[in-house]
């Protein structure tokens, strides 16, 4: 039999249930969810082991193999750690999908992936039975029954079983069967936010590597993590699940992110730090002040992105700190320690990685010069990315040996990166690049904005690389909303090119998992005569 390694999810899992079986270690509350009048779901070491070595039996049971994939497609429910420690033991690999993944996008990902079957939520049913062509004729489909109103029942959609009934069947233990930390865990796709998602491949050494994130993140064994970012992305698992899991950290999840509910959740549960990115911590700073902002125990916010026109409020209104960070799933990893650096830096490179700003020709930017950001181990070995069954995009991905970020940014005189805006992305409007940080902080704090993203639209100038600005707005009452007095108040808090060009109100404005607005829905939904588009008077 072989040896234990920590570094591999299935036998942390299985070495922590032997330290420490009763430690509660995972908590998904049910507070945001309806108002905690459901008990929450909480996981000891002893559980997640025993449940995923059944869930592991039943996976073999359905014929799958080392290396065969399968969709991982929920929300944040203890079934989704379960069923990736699963794919640990089985030496299978799960694909963790979106569960608002539907049509085209759905039935690109499984097949690309060549996925067998599907662990989902009985809320994504319709969408996995309308891309079942996607799977093949011997796929199977374990579901999660969650009632929630509107979902299939288990009995109405073909060749789908109970995921309850796998784990809860008879206790079994499951020889590990990988042969390396090597051998990959999950396939995380990209966002695809300017073409086909592509999908990275996670070996099962990298969990145990996110694992020792803690400790550069600063957590102590007191500590109480939070997240309500979708585990089927890879924030939530680096910041919140993998250090937890190997600190043994009492974390806590949300089935998905919620500005309301975020800090009477961290309250209940005496929640210490929790996660944001980029926009996120704007849709929180424009909920309405409350006199008790400040009087919650987190310690400090672990962000990726936070707008420096918020930053030092942020920090003020809600008595925290704000550890700032930089990576991505394929690699590159720098942070900014809290109360180090100036405001609005990302930080620095860690130990062992070299981060320049670079030009189109490759050559190093002088400080204050917009460029790539790009990565490489120190010493100059090179990158390496792999994304599956995609070898041109892998290169490409590491050309000349530098991980290629595709965010634009630039340092300053003291070695301090910064980012600046996703390549292809910036906003030039009258000349002037607007930064949509302020933008939004002045419509955030509007008491008639529950959220809001501003980004660009071909100028009706029609000046060659000019945008007009728009502010995308949830509005808190839509049959009370006065598009002046939002205009008014730009006017008064920004200069003139900053102002936005028009307002468009929406329901709600389309995030991927990450918590990151999907700008493509918003420009396919602009029109200057569709309803609820106001321009500036």
């Amino acid at each position: 039999m072989r040896e234990r390694d920590r570094s591999v999810l299935a036998d942390l899992i299985h070495l922590r249930a032997l330290e420490e079986p009763d430690l509660a270690v995972l908590t998904f509350e049910h507070l945001s969810l309806d108002g905690g009048t459901t008990d929450d779901e909480v996981r000891t070491y002893a559980d997640l082991d025993a449940n995923a070595n059944r869930l592991a039996l039943s996976l073999i049971g359905l014929g799958m193999e080392r290396g065969d994939r399968f969709a991982l497609m929920m929300r944040n429910h203890p079934e989704f750690v379960e069923a990736l420690t699963a794919a640990s033991i089985t030496g299978t690999v799960a694909v963790p999908i979106d569960p608002r993944t539907k049509g085209a996008k759905l039935a690109f990902m499984l097949a690309d992936a060549g996925c067998r079957g599907v662990v989902c939520g009985d809320y994504a049913l319709a969408a996995v039975d309308g891309a079942r062509a996607s799977l093949g004729r011997d796929a199977w489909v374990l579901a999660l029954v969650t009632g929630e109103a509107g979902v299939p029942d288990l009995d109405d959609v073909p060749a789908v079983e109970s995921l309850a009934a796998a784990i809860e069947g008879p206790g079994a233990f499951v020889d590990v069967r990988l042969e390396s930390p090597l051998d990959p865990l999950q396939i995380i796709y990209t966002s695809g936010t300017t073409g086909d998602p592509k999908g990275v491949v996670f070996p099962n050494g990298r969990f145990g590597a996110l694992a020792m994130l803690g400790h550069l993140l600063g957590y102590t064994p007191d500590d109480r993590p939070y997240t309500g970012l979708s585990l089927t992305h890879g924030n939530a698992q680096a910041v919140t699940l993998a250090p937890s899991l190997g600190m043994g950290l009492r974390c806590v999840f949300s089935p998905r992110f919620t500005r309301s509910s975020l800090w009477d959740v961290c309250r209940r549960h005496g929640c210490t730090t929790f996660s944001l990115l980029g926009g996120m911590a704007t849709a929180v700073y424009s909920e309405p002040p409350r006199p008790d902002d400040a009087d919650n125990p987190v310690r400090f916010v672990v962000s990726a992105g936070m707008p420096r026109a918020v930053w030092e409020a942020f920090e003020e209104r809600f008595g925290v700190s704000v550890f700032e960070w930089y990576g991505a799933i394929e690699g590159g990893l720098a942070y900014r320690p809290i109360g180090e650096g100036p405001v609005g830096s990302f930080g620095r490179p860690v130990a062992g990685l070299e981060m320049r700003i670079l030009d189109d020709d490759d050559q190093e930017c002088p400080a204050g010069t917009l460029g790539e950001i790009c990565s490489r181990p120190a010493g100059g070995g090179p990158a390496e990315v792999e994304y599956f069954n995609d070898p041109e995009a892998s290169s490409a991905k590491t050309r000349g040996g530098w991980l290629r970020s595709g965010d634009v940014g630039h340092t300053d005189g003291d070695g301090w990166f910064f980012f600046d805006h996703r390549r292809g992305g910036g906003l030039r409007h009258n000349g002037d690049f607007v930064n949509p940080g302020f933008v939004e902080k002045i419509l955030a704090e509007h008491p008639q904005v529950a959220d809001v993203f501003v980004y660009g639209v071909p100028a009706a100038s029609g000046a060659p690389g000019e945008k007009d600005v728009v502010a995308a707005i949830t509005p808190v009452d839509p049959g009370d909303f006065d598009p002046v007095s939002v205009f008014d108040s730009c006017r008064e808090g920004l200069e003139p090119n900053f102002v936005p060009s028009y307002l468009q109100v929406v329901d709600e404005i389309p995030k991927t998992a990450s918590e990151k607005p999907q700008e493509r829905f918003l420009l396919a939904a602009f029109s200057l005569d569709a309803d609820g588009v106001h321009a500036r008077p």
